[in-house]
């Protein structure tokens, strides 16, 4: 997607926000061709076991050029990609040639085994858990953030767009795929916007984060009002939740866009 809408074709420096219980999205990233891969989370999840089985298996569909699995197997990774075939015309024979060098996988899996080490190839990968310093990468230092249903539970979201606009080099991008879902706590898919803040605070009760409930608006706002340009805005809808009679005060002059759009799948640009 990011090579569709023309933006930087080969991170070096990438970060992801709540990779949860597998760094798999940034091992990948790291056999394309990136150096650095920064994770970031709440609470640890990820196991060091894991996370090397599932190198190994990524190292063998890059190398093997393995088709992307299909909204057969992952119905949930939105949006849906017209072709699911091995990016060839992105990750050249030449490309690989040079990702897939044994020294250099053999690189990146010391530094699996040593987070926040770096070795000899310049590899570099760092899992900071929790994350409550934005000085944990030097401002204007990262190609690429980006996040898989992770931005509707942050809780102060402006204050995190703009450490991600600070940590981007000029050029940057983010690419986020952002669940507006209620995720279980209501019935009907837009129920959590029919509780009030009282009744919402007792169902979050003494967890560490559950949900921002804010709106796909929101989220342009607070990109736009740190300074990103919006370059790809892909709505999910679903008219099927609760009607507007049933909000609770705080979401009454929510727009009917807002209302059924159930998800989003946004990249944008620092200029």
């Amino acid at each position: 997607m990011a090579h569709k809408n023309g933006l930087l074709p080969q991170p070096d420096a990438v970060a992801e926000l709540g990779p949860g219980d597998s760094l798999g999205i940034g091992l990948a990233a790291l056999i394309s061709g990136a150096d650095k891969y920064y994770a970031f989370d709440v609470v640890e999840y990820a196991s060091n076991k894991r996370n090397i089985e599932i190198f190994d298996e990524l190292i063998n569909f890059f190398k093997k050029k393995v088709n992307i699995p299909d909204e057969t197997e992952f119905p949930e990774i939105k949006p849906f990609l017209k072709s699911y075939e091995f990016p060839k015309h992105i990750l050249t024979d030449e490309h690989l040639d040079k990702a897939l060098k044994q020294d250099r996988i053999e690189a990146i899996r010391k530094a699996l085994l040593h987070l926040g080490g770096a070795n000899r190839n310049n590899i570099q990968i760092s899992y900071v858990v929790p994350w409550t310093d934005s000085k944990v990468i030097k401002d204007g230092s990262v190609d690429m953030i980006y996040s898989q249903a992770v931005l509707e539970h942050v809780e102060n979201l402006s204050d995190t767009y703009g450490i991600l606009y600070r940590w981007l080099k000029p050029g940057g991008f983010m690419s986020h795929q952002i669940d507006l879902r209620c995720h279980g706590t209501a019935k009907e898919w837009n129920g959590h916007w029919a509780y009030s803040d009282f009744v919402w605070k007792m169902i979050k009760g003494k967890r560490p984060f559950l949900l921002n409930r804010h709106p796909h608006s929101i989220h342009l706002e607070l990109l736009q009002k740190c300074g990103f340009e919006i370059i790809c805005d892909i709505k999910f809808k679903n008219t099927t939740g609760i009607q507007r009679k049933h909000l609770a005060s705080g979401f009454k002059n929510m727009s009917d866009d807002d209302l059924t759009t159930s998800g989003a799948f946004i990249q944008s640009i620092k200029k």
